[in-house]
């Protein structure tokens, strides 16, 4: 297939890689120039603007946005909408909130232009690995993109699929993603629990490895973790700040609208919170409550 790929950066840029080395052509664009050449020498074109990417690909088109999130994804988009035509079908690929993509969609579907969600996993290691694919859209839209999903995916047949109706792709994105955090806070509680017990003098990327293998516990997330532990064994030189990118605050907000106790996901976010937080107001005055009622004493700064 033919696809416009607008949005070069590092997710981006690698995905186009993947799609180039399975036959497919591309036209990319990015606001940065240094980007675009870099595609170029992987062998793809590339356009100075939308207007020139989207002459460039045969009707009807279809283009692939991995942009950023909220505002950048909704200005790429109104620009987008008026160089296109009926027939034409826009894959959101980046980490967009649902009701966003719903509002999208309709918009897009006035001009009689499919829009498709693609929840998209991978990282860095998906030009190698592949892409784990969240779909949602109209069924033929999906179908006629299949080629394009089928080379992303870590195989043609497995790692991708329609997961419903558009929004759903966006949507079980964002469960995934709560997913991840309260599996990434549960390695670390564990991890944290085994160094502090220093009476046995436990190397952890050790333990990290045995759980690799044949433990209920193994996943590639334990995988990268032991990566991390052989690299840096005392996370030296690392803050003890954790930022969050929004899927976790969408899904807790769902969580709560539709009634679903979700604790874990819920704790895994307040502790990233808590992570910045580096002149704690409240655990200051817990200290001061403390020293109240029960004269414990206070630690000075």
């Amino acid at each position: 297939m033919k696809l416009g790929m607008i949005g070069l950066g590092r997710m981006g840029a690698n995905m186009a890689q993947r799609l180039l080395r399975d036959g497919h052509e591309l036209v990319g664009f990015d606001p940065q120039a240094t980007a675009r050449k870099a595609l170029e020498e992987h062998g793809a074109a590339s356009a100075d603007s939308l207007e020139a990417l989207v002459a460039a690909l045969p009707a009807p088109r279809a283009l692939w946005l991995m942009v950023p999130a909220g505002e950048v994804t909704d200005k790429s988009l109104d620009a987008l909408l008026p160089l296109l035509a009926a027939g034409d079908i826009v894959v959101d690929g980046g980490n967009s909130n649902y009701k966003d993509t719903l509002r999208r969609a309709k918009q897009f579907d006035a001009h009689g232009i499919a829009y498709v969600d693609c929840g998209t996993s991978g990282g860095v290691w998906g030009l190698d690995e592949g892409y784990s694919l969240m779909i949602g859209g109209d069924e033929a839209a999906v179908e006629r993109l299949r080629p394009i999903f089928e080379s992303l995916a870590p195989a043609e047949d497995n790692g991708w699929g329609r997961v419903g109706p558009v929004g759903s792709g966006h949507f079980t994105k964002m469960v995934h993603n709560g997913i991840e955090y309260g599996m990434m806070q549960a390695y670390a509680e564990g991890f944290s629990i085994l160094k502090h017990k220093t009476a046995f003098g436990l190397d952890l990327h050790a333990v990290a490895e045995i759980w690799r293998h044949g433990s209920v516990v193994r996943s590639w997330l334990l995988d990268l973790t032991a990566d991390a532990l052989e690299k840096n064994p005392d996370m030296a030189g690392i803050a003890p700040y954790v930022a969050d990118s929004g899927e976790g605050r969408w899904t807790v907000d769902e969580a709560i609208e539709l009634n679903v106790p979700a604790p874990v996901i819920t704790q895994s976010l307040i502790e990233r919170l808590r992570s910045r937080d580096d002149d704690s107001f409240t655990d200051k005055l817990l200290s001061a409550m403390r020293n109240e009622f029960g004269g414990h004493p206070i630690k000075k700064e």
